[in-house]
């Protein structure tokens, strides 16, 4: 995937949303962990295309959580969404 600034910036609007979750204590913890895990792969180095598929699999395995409140499940699967859609342009 070529570093453009359209990617870049829906990078950095996903890590903002993750951090919004992280600090969100209605948030059950494991799935704070969880999306913490997903922003440090996805911030770290290496190819988008792996970083984004490890984040993925990070936030999925919690996205339906049954103690998760509503707003923070829409949350996640926005977030999802997100990913997916730049993952998609890669291929």
């Amino acid at each position: 995937m070529p570093d453009n600034t359209h990617t870049i910036e829906l990078i950095n609007d996903i890590i903002k949303r993750m951090e919004m979750l992280m600090n969100d204590t209605s948030v059950p913890k494991n799935v704070r962990t969880a999306v913490a895990e997903a922003k440090t792969k996805l911030g770290g180095q290496g190819d988008y295309t792996v970083r984004i598929s490890d984040a993925i699999y990070c936030i999925d395995g919690v996205s339906n959580d049954i103690n998760l409140p509503p707003q923070a499940r829409t949350a996640i699967w926005n977030i999802l969404s997100m990913l997916e859609s730049i993952k998609e342009q890669e291929q």
